[in-house]
């Protein structure tokens, strides 16, 4: 039979070799990388996904082997043609040595810090060499990839390889821009003006030219009016004398009912003649003869 002490040893034997077991073992995640400590001082390196050995005794330390974001706060930087820049810019990298990562920075938090830094030197250096128009126009590519060249030699020494930079925003400052807006205001609304003022004259000319031409055709036009109404009274009067000369008496009718229509208008019909007038002639009698006077008995 066993004693009880022997029981609770073994149990106790047990529990440590659970503990010891699981204070050696440890696990890498694909995104990871992990450092092996020994007292502190790394000795080794593991990069390789899924369960792993050590030393009881040791500790680990597990650094993101992912892109990571660097995002760099706006910085100010002048340009070769000496306009002041507004730059806002930001940097991906990863983590290539993660020993030589842990010995010089220690953590993502104070590489961002140092990165932080020498983009902010890479940004003024390489703009400083280049017009405004380079950086905001012609060569940001070009711009872009000689900034990240340099950040990622810079940033080799701590085990970082410098995947991208980009420069989101380059643009003057503030009170610069709008002196810029305003000068281009300026400029635009004399164009403007001087657009307006070359229709209006180019307008003016039209006109002119139309009202010549109107002139022209309405010259010409009562010309042809008059003409016409000449040949057509000459007609009118040949007709009249060939009247005349058939029915002497119906011409006379004709010109007294014509008398009469442009003399009895219907707003004014008052005369200031004799009733025995020879215009009243075809009143009395339709033949126009004058009334013989009957003898009194």
């Amino acid at each position: 039979m066993r004693s009880p002490v022997t029981g609770i040893v073994t149990l106790l034997g047990l529990l440590l070799v659970v503990i010891v077991g699981y204070m050696s073992l440890f696990t890498v995640q694909q995104t990871e990388q992990t450092i092996v400590l020994q007292f502190g001082k790394p000795v080794d390196v593991v990069t390789d996904p899924g369960l792993h050995f050590k030393a009881p005794w040791n500790s680990v330390i597990n650094i993101d082997k992912r892109i990571l974001d660097l995002e760099n706060p706006s910085q100010e930087a002048i340009a070769s043609d000496q306009k002041r820049l507004v730059v806002d810019a930001f940097a991906r990298y990863r983590i290539k040595d993660a020993l030589r990562f842990y010995q010089s920075v220690g953590s993502i938090q104070a590489a961002n810090i140092q990165l932080t830094t020498l983009l902010n030197a890479a940004l003024r250096r390489v703009l400083g060499e280049v017009t405004f128009i380079n950086v905001v126009r012609d060569d940001r590519e070009k711009l872009m990839l000689r900034i990240r060249d340099q950040l990622d030699r810079e940033a080799d020494g701590y085990g970082i390889q410098v995947v991208d930079v980009r420069i989101r925003r380059a643009d003057l400052p503030e009170q610069n821009s709008q002196a810029v807006y305003q000068r281009m205001k300026t400029e635009r609304e004399r164009e403007a003006a001087e657009f307006r003022a070359q229709g209006g004259q180019k307008a003016q000319e039209i006109r002119s030219k139309a009202d010549r031409e109107a002139t022209v055709i309405e010259a010409e036009a009562r010309s042809l009016a008059e003409q016409t109404r000449g040949v057509g009274d000459a007609e009118r009067n040949r007709l009249f004398a060939e009247a005349y000369g058939k029915d002497a008496d119906f011409f006379a009718f004709y010109r007294s009912m014509t008398a009469y229509e442009n003399g009895l208008k219907s707003n004014d019909t008052r005369f200031l003649l004799r009733p025995d007038s020879d215009f009243f002639r075809f009143f009395g009698n339709p033949s126009g003869k004058a009334a013989t006077a009957t003898a009194k008995p």
